[in-house]
């Protein structure tokens, strides 16, 4: 199975901004098993900027671009690193690729990037994707780590979309003020009903939501690829989604 697999700030790194451990220690081991096993997985991971405000000590998320792009500059070198170091340790090794939305709406240089991960598929490699956050701005970028990931998805022909973030899946209502809110485990169809489900910004670290994550499906499921949403606190959840199990929120392909 060839399974991208985006994991969030909320998920990499604690309310501090500083890396979470154990769950990227974790994360790297099963992404490993996973790949010993025969598949092919692809990462595009979030953090750079949210390492960055913990590298930096700073208080808060930045508000500036040019404080967000430094944060990142800084950011992105830690979180290769630790990729880095960990996947080794299980004799894997990682490829990082920075796009930015020209890469990716320009026919040629989407070419080259299909070529690209192609290749380093084919060279055994676990690729790393991110956007390249020091020189993207949110009036020129792809914004948001959701859509890149079904971006990728859908340029490589992946089998799996599953995006790891700091919820369960899709709800009826927002659990966090609901307690009555259900979560919907299949989703055959992105009516207009779902779309409306999705809320507005996630957790303060990151730049995603329920609403990105919709958007993701939509173009993924269009094109072949099945998505899930799930929680990343349990990275191990990764073994049941490609065993079939049903966790979080499906969302089945129209083709």
């Amino acid at each position: 199975m060839r399974i991208v697999v985006k994991i969030g700030t909320s998920t990499l790194t604690h309310s501090t901004g500083c890396l979470n451990i154990r769950r990227i220690e974790k994360l790297c081991e099963v992404i490993s098993d996973l790949k010993n096993a025969g598949h092919e997985p692809i990462l595009v991971s979030s953090g750079a900027i949210g390492m960055g405000v913990g590298k930096l000590s700073l208080k808060s998320r930045p508000q500036d671009i040019p404080t967000k792009q430094a944060a990142a500059a800084v950011g992105q070198c830690e979180l290769m690193y630790t990729y880095d170091k960990l996947f080794s340790e299980y004799r894997h090794t990682v490829a990082q690729i920075l796009l930015t939305e020209h890469d990716v709406n320009d026919p040629q240089r989407r070419g080259n990037f299909h070529n690209t991960l192609s290749r380093l598929l084919e060279l055994d490699c676990i690729p790393i994707i991110n956007e390249n956050d020091t020189v993207a701005t949110e009036e020129l970028g792809i914004g948001d780590n959701d859509t890149l990931a079904a971006i990728v998805s859908v340029n490589i022909s992946a089998d799996l979309l599953v995006l790891m973030s700091d919820i369960d899946g899709l709800y009826t209502a927002d659990p966090h003020k609901n307690a009555d809110a259900e979560l919907i485990k299949s989703v055959k169809e992105i009516t207009p009903e779902i779309i409306a489900l999705a809320g507005g910004k996630g957790s303060e670290l990151g730049t995603g939501g329920m609403a990105t994550k919709i958007r993701a499906a939509q173009i993924a499921t269009s094109s072949g690829t099945d998505m899930i949403i799930t929680n990343g606190d349990n990275p191990s959840a990764l073994y049941d989604i490609v065993d079939g199990v049903e966790i979080g929120t499906r969302f089945w392909s129209t083709k």
